[in-house]
């Protein structure tokens, strides 16, 4: 019978990676379902980026509160994942704390940081409950929010504060069975946190200690393997995409629009400048701009799937601010939704993209792009470089020169624009006219 709990483990070990690996091949699949684009240029740049926004957080603590919190619950991450180890290798060998005896007095430390670690994350977790469901932050309130979204993040902080409880009672219950001398058990002087529950277990019988503590153990190693495979559904998932995402940002100045080479290449022959052509032409015409995720690249989908959806590229964006329909934060979850429905679709074998829907209509409107000002205000703040701007022009690029469909007041400005040289109708000529004025009424 010794070996049943070998046999259990190795069993919800599989599965839960079998699990992983399916979710990992289909979230790969519907990322690929954007045009290819090469992306490694700069590669200095790019490892510096990623080590100092997705690994230090840089961009996060333009608030300072959040930042503090979620910096907590980040290091509690990585650093507890350390402790998640011995779990490991005491399931598979049917041990109990082996790195006890090998480690000694620094075990007692370690497993103190690991406890203080834990404290602050319940701690933090609550604060974002509150923040969330009591001080109802405006950012973390508005439309595109509600349903699922809302109850993703709350039951993401709810699951890490049971966790980190499991991880206090399993050391608590631990070392009051240590105390009594049972024999399987390892004294460890000095465990501070977990000893502040000490009073809550310690009129129970060793059976209920011991069901007590192994119910814990085996509730955080399920609850961390359910963790990994919950986080491909949800927005957590930025805790791994968040890497790859600013790996390969956008590093070309804010306020640099990229062109279309097909476009390019056609203003290049009309203006006698050589282009780059190429001897076989494309197999068929390409689109101009974007109307499903297959118009997007590649990356602009990543972006999507990595949206933390904490909402502050919404909370800057000047139209959003004025009562616009547009929010960035929304562009990114409708992205993600398209590609989701078109996977689910393939893997039902379903049409895919071809179901009579597209990403422009049936998920992002026209009123939506057509207030956003271009600003890239939504790219400076997310905190993992995110760039909604580049979806919203390809879209707007489409319905310019695929449709026609740009509101008449822009017409008549991209006309201007063309004959005049400015959004105003009247000639190059005349644009200092105003100034002269100034000048005549200064001498008189």
């Amino acid at each position: 019978m010794s070996i049943l709990p070998q046999l259990i483990f190795f069993l919800i070990f599989a599965a839960a990676g079998f699990v992983l690996y399916k979710r990992i091949t289909y979230l790969r699949r519907n990322i690929f379902l954007g045009k290819a684009e090469t992306v490694n240029d700069q590669p200095d740049k790019r490892w510096k980026t990623m080590l100092l926004v997705a690994l230090g957080q840089k961009k996060m603590f333009k608030r300072i509160i959040p930042a503090f919190l979620h910096l907590l619950i980040y290091v509690a991450f990585i650093v507890i994942n350390l402790e998640v180890l011995e779990f490991i290798i005491d399931g598979i060998t049917n041990s109990h704390r082996i790195f006890a005896p090998l480690l000694g007095s620094t075990y007692t430390v370690a497993m103190n940081i690991f406890e203080f670690l834990a404290i602050a994350v319940l701690v933090s977790c609550v604060a974002f409950l509150i923040r969330r469901n009591v001080m109802k932050v405006g950012r973390l309130t508005q439309p595109e929010l509600k349903g699922w979204p809302a109850l993703d993040a709350n039951l993401i902080l709810i699951i890490e504060i049971v966790l980190m409880l499991a991880i206090l009672s399993m050391n608590a219950t631990d070392q009051i069975l240590a105390a009594r001398g049972n024999d399987h058990y390892v004294l460890l002087e000095g465990l501070f946190f977990s000893s502040l529950l000490h009073p809550l277990f310690e009129g129970m019988s060793d059976g209920s200690l011991v069901f007590i503590e192994r119910f814990a153990w085996w509730f955080h190693i399920i609850g961390i393997l359910a963790f990994s495979v919950y986080i491909t559904y949800s927005k957590h998932l930025h805790i791994f995409l968040a890497f790859p995402n600013t790996w390969y940002s956008n590093l070309k100045p804010k306020g640099e629009m990229q062109n279309m080479p097909e476009v390019t290449n056609e203003v290049n022959m009309m203006l006698g400048i050589p282009t780059e052509t190429t001897q076989d032409p494309p197999a068929e015409i390409g689109r101009f701009g974007a109307k499903d995720i297959n118009d997007l690249s590649w990356v602009n989908v990543m972006n999507a799937y990595s949206c933390t959806e904490c909402g502050r590229c919404t909370s800057e964006c000047p139209a959003n601010i004025t009562g616009k329909k547009l929010s960035p934060r929304k562009i990114m979850m409708d992205v993600r939704d398209r590609a989701e429905e078109v996977g689910k679709n393939i893997d039902a074998g379903l049409p895919g993209l071809d179901d009579g829907k597209s990403l422009l209509g049936d998920f992002i409107t026209k009123e939506e792009i057509n207030a956003c000002t271009s600003c890239n205000a939504c790219v400076e703040a997310c905190p993992i470089n995110i760039d909604p701007l580049s979806i919203i022009l390809q879209l707007r690029r489409y319905v310019a020169m695929e449709e026609s469909g740009t509101p008449a007041q822009w017409n008549a400005m991209f006309q201007n624009m063309e004959t005049s040289f400015s959004p105003w109708k009247f000639a190059p000529t005349d644009r200092f006219n105003w100034a002269d004025k100034l000048k005549e009424e200064e001498i008189k």
